[in-house]
């Protein structure tokens, strides 16, 4: 006979969970209809790249995946035209990964959509509850990465 577990009343974690992953595949569609066929996993390259560029270790980083993923999104986008590979600057043996033409009309189209969906959900949720849902978000953002010491089981009085 299985275990009886004590399982949470909610799961605040799953419902952002499935909230992000809505609002992400509703970008990738706006995206998509606006004519770039751009995958949800794309946008760990577009959302954290700086517009004059910005080295691939630094977007691994950022987007807290390895260097070798992240150089298979750049890779294939750079192959499709929404990016390149041009010399750092501040150091000419580097490579900085820029937008595009292309890219940057990419970006816009999911600007454009995050526009529209931002009015949507203060439409649901009015100013006040959208302002407070941000703050919400915010905060639990800036918790630490570690979980908190759960008490431990109780497992009887040794006997």
């Amino acid at each position: 006979m299985p275990r009886r577990l004590r399982e949470p009343e909610t799961n605040t974690t799953y419902l952002a969970e499935q909230a992000a992953a809505r609002l992400e595949a509703r970008i990738t569609a706006g995206v998509a209809a606006a004519g770039h066929p751009i995958r949800v996993a794309h946008s760990a390259v577009f959302v954290n790249i700086d517009r004059d560029g910005t080295r691939l270790t630094q977007l691994a980083e950022r987007a807290q995946m390895t260097p070798q993923a992240m150089s298979e999104l750049v890779d294939h986008l750079a192959a499709h035209g929404y990016l390149e590979r041009v010399p750092d600057p501040s150091d000419r043996r580097a490579k900085l990964i820029v937008l595009t033409d292309l890219g940057c009309d990419a970006l816009q189209a999911a600007f454009d959509t995050i526009i529209g969906i931002e009015a949507e959900l203060e439409g649901l949720l009015g100013r006040d509850g959208l302002r407070h849902l941000r703050t919400a978000l915010r905060r639990i953002s800036e918790l630490p990465p570690s979980a908190p010491t759960r008490p431990a089981p109780d497992r009887g009085t040794p006997g």
